[in-house]
């Protein structure tokens, strides 16, 4: 098969395409490496082909879409600080990117997968989560919830090419993917916290520090991807993709400290701090996974 990949110098991208090649398959890749890094797909050097440009470049995506068996769409504009600090960017890169990746894969009769998050629940405060649950967003004018509200106008848009246009897409919804060749420059937490430990340096928490989240590594989030993209069971349909071992914060500090072996201390550090204005947190985000392990046999192995 060849696939390809937008977003694949990414973190999750770069971890796909190893996948992908070691099984031998051929990939092609479409970053601009404004997040994501050529260095990330070193192992597959010479074995992989990198177009670097930006996923808003209709005539290049057409051609490379033209010429896969098959369409990865993770490119996004991502990371809290990312969305915050640039929300106009953010928003067209995600609205855009998809709805020009959507109508490529359309008119060539492309299989897809979208890539979309867990911010699609928004404050929903359901313990947990499934699928099927409602979002609550908050306020349009609050930059917080343009990345909500791009990639739910993704889902829409890849949902509805199949139900009117037969196009066959798939959708999973990333909760808190962590691991090697993440970074923490646009606010992940883990990364952040590791180098910070690393120079024995205060890890600062935002707010109370009891905000609970669930961390999957990526690769079992990639086993799911291979699975979503090898059945026909999952066209149609989206997946949440995550663990449900839960966690808050201030924990994940501590542990972070005890693995290190740091001497680090830890510093509570207001929203209005860290964030520009505009910024909103929610206390609790737990993945259902029933029904990508009903469907797909899936459950992640590590903790």
């Amino acid at each position: 098969m060849n696939y390809l990949i937008t977003g694949g110098a990414g973190f999750i991208g770069s971890h796909l395409v190893e996948k992908l090649i070691t099984r031998g398959d051929q990939v092609v890749i479409l970053d601009d490496l404004s997040t994501g890094n050529a260095k990330n797909l070193g192992t597959v050097e010479g074995k992989v082909t990198l177009h670097k440009c930006n996923i808003l470049d209709r005539s290049i995506i057409e051609k490379l879409v033209a010429e896969s068996d098959y369409v990865v769409h993770l490119a996004a504009a991502l990371g809290v600080f990312n969305i915050v600090n640039k929300p106009l960017e953010s928003l067209k890169t995600n609205l855009q990117g998809s709805e020009i990746v959507l109508e490529a894969c359309d008119k060539y009769r492309k299989p897809v997968l979208i890539a979309s998050t867990s911010e699609i629940y928004g404050k929903n405060d359901k313990v947990p989560l499934n699928e099927e649950d409602d979002r609550i967003i908050g306020h349009p004018l609050k930059s917080r919830w343009s990345y909500s509200e791009a990639k739910a106008v993704d889902e829409s848009l890849a949902y509805f090419y199949y139900l009117e246009n037969k196009l066959p897409i798939s959708i999973v919804r990333f909760f808190n993917t962590v691991g090697p060749r993440q970074v923490g420059h646009y606010g992940m937490v883990v990364p952040r916290f590791v180098n910070a430990a690393l120079r024995h340096e205060p890890l600062s928490v935002y707010g109370s520090g009891d905000q609970i989240r669930c961390f999957c590594h990526v690769d079992d989030a990639v086993r799911a991807l291979l699975l979503v993209i090898d059945s026909e069971k999952a066209i149609g349909e989206v997946f949440n993709v995550g663990n449900n071992q839960q966690i808050s914060i201030m924990e994940l500090a501590k542990k972070v400290i005890e693995l290190t072996g740091s001497t680090s201390a830890i510093e509570k550090m207001a929203y209005d701090k860290a964030y520009p204005s505009g910024f909103e947190d929610m206390q609790r985000r737990v993945p259902d996974i029933s029904k990508i392990e009903q469907v797909l046999g899936w459950k992640p192995e590590i903790n």
